[in-house]
């Protein structure tokens, strides 16, 4: 009788494979197997941990969705009611899209799955629900939410056009929501 190994970051190393696997090769590249061979884990271990490829995909964008959380809450600004907003927003954003390219498309992949696999759309409205709750601090909920969309609008441009991205432009758009 083989004793069962106890690893306690089993679970954590086949989220972050699952983040590496559709980064390298997209959603379409997500498998319990392909998750397996990246983490070096059995394919049991992934199905135990992950019932089905949706769980696995909303444990990865819950995770990937804290690459935004972390500029907002490294920066802090947003609290300070002193500080311009739209500049601030328009800071925040860029700081994000010029970080690590590759996390920012692993994000937006991973979130516009929900367009297909309703099992992600409650994970993909809390990011924007949370981002806007935030903002909503600084103005009211509507404009909020308005604030949110336009900068994942402007995010989506930036790279579905591979284009840069351009600061002065974002804080003077989102300045004229701002009351």
């Amino acid at each position: 009788m083989t004793t069962r190994r106890y690893d306690p970051e089993r679970r954590q190393r086949i989220i972050d494979a699952a983040i590496r696997v559709v980064g390298e090769k997209g959603i379409a590249g997500l498998s319990h197997r392909s998750v397996a061979a990246e983490a070096d884990v059995p394919l049991g271990s992934t199905t135990y941990h992950f019932k089905t490829l949706d769980e696995l995909m909303v444990a990865a964008l819950r995770q990937a969705n804290e690459g935004f959380a972390k500029v907002v809450r490294s920066r802090g600004a947003l609290e300070d009611r002193r500080v311009d907003l739209a500049g601030e927003l328009a800071a925040l954003t860029g700081e994000w899209l010029t970080g690590e390219r590759t996390g920012v498309e692993l994000e937006y992949e991973l979130y516009l799955a929900a367009l297909r696999r309703p099992a992600l759309r409650p994970v993909a409205a809390e990011w924007c629900q949370d981002l806007a709750d935030v903002i909503a601090d600084r103005t009211d909920p509507v404009t909020a939410r308005a604030l949110v969309a336009l900068m994942d609008g402007i995010c989506l441009q930036v790279l579905l056009t591979g284009g840069e991205y351009d600061e002065a432009y974002a804080r003077e758009m989102l300045a004229r929501l701002i009351p």
